[in-house]
């Protein structure tokens, strides 16, 4: 696992230097206006085409600040620490480069996706910085089926979905539902997706006795899954570190309340308004804040409704691509205009 991560990283860092020669011959045959390097959810690696090639520089939206709180890691196996420690290191390592430090320096605006990230940013990168979302979600998505009536039985149902991997913090769903169960029987969790998790996560629910009440399904396809949140009463993704949480915005866009640990890029997504974030503590003090969470929306059916219509309608005014594009078109604008040259 180590090695095959670290190795991963390593990679991209030299593909961005290949890519800056490709990119340098590109713009003599073009001559492009502006250079927007798009990374996948990441703050902490060099660009070698902003740091050196002569265009106005976007960058982002990017995130990696966010971390595994220090109480939860006792959800991974040691192997998993160790690569969080490394992980920590590496990226305080990687923000002295040089050419890190040249790129943000020389960029007319930094997007970031999480606050976490916004923290990291020295004061005088901060100023040109904006929380702008990796995730999105289309028109079209809005219309996909809904009940007619906003909740429609008594059976209180909540959804999660992943991949089925140790920083999705299903384990911590699976204890914080059972925990719920004890004084709700009347509920059930269901957890959509496929990954190497799965038969630890099926042992932690026999152990449990939640056989009857907890059920997998596989991967599914995107509408489908979106008709699943639709039909929820409550969405719960106790991700440990996720620095977009795409779900979290298609359930919002679904009219779920989400349940979530207030942090990275769903600890962003989610106010008051929206659902109930906790704060993440020790295990045995995150699963009871998740289980209270989810008792507070069972009792209090009003709260679920306004939550999951404000839920809807901030997904729409915030997350719509559309919206999203032209906030990004206004974006380069202002990196385009004389004043904002390099």
């Amino acid at each position: 696992m180590l090695r095959v991560q670290g190795c991963h990283q390593i990679y991209y860092h030299l593909w961005q230097l290949r890519a800056y020669f490709a990119a340098r011959n590109l713009n003599k045959q073009h001559r492009f206006d502006i250079f927007h390097h798009v990374t996948y959810a990441n703050d902490w690696l060099s660009s070698f085409i902003g740091a050196f090639l002569p265009l106005p520089y976007i960058r982002g939206p990017g995130g990696g600040a966010h971390r595994t709180p220090r109480g939860l890691q006792t959800e991974y196996p040691v192997a998993g620490r160790i690569w969080e420690l490394i992980r920590r290191v590496g990226q305080n390592v990687l923000r002295h480069d040089p050419v890190y430090i040249k790129g943000h320096r020389r960029a007319s605006k930094i997007l970031v996706c999480n606050r976490e990230s916004m923290e990291q940013l020295p004061k005088n990168w901060a100023k040109k910085a904006e929380i702008f979302p990796v995730s999105g979600i289309s028109s079209a998505d809005f219309e996909i089926d809904q009940p007619t009536q906003e909740f429609t039985s008594t059976h209180f149902r909540i959804l999660s979905a992943g991949s089925l991997i140790k920083i999705k913090g299903f384990g911590l769903a699976i204890k914080a539902f059972g925990a719920f169960r004890y004084s709700t029987p009347d509920s059930s969790l269901t957890i959509v997706g496929s990954g190497p998790e799965k038969p630890r996560l099926e042992v932690l629910v026999k152990t449990l006795g939640l056989e009857n009440s907890v059920h997998f399904l596989d991967w599914m396809p995107r509408n489908q899954l979106l008709g699943e949140m639709a039909r929820c009463d409550a969405f719960l993704f106790p991700s440990l570190r996720d620095g977009g949480g795409t779900v979290v915005v298609e359930a919002m866009a679904m009219g779920r309340p989400v349940v979530c640990l207030d942090n990275g890029g769903p600890g962003m997504h989610i106010t008051e308004e929206f659902g109930i974030k906790v704060a993440p503590g020790s295990q045995s003090e995150t699963v009871q804040r998740l289980q209270q969470a989810l008792k507070r929306l069972h009792q209090d059916e009003n709260l679920r409704i306004a939550m999951g219509r404000a839920a809807k309608k901030r997904a729409l005014e915030f997350y719509e691509w559309d919206a999203l594009g032209e906030r990004l078109a206004n974006i380069y604008e202002n990196a385009l205009s004389p004043s904002s040259r390099v």
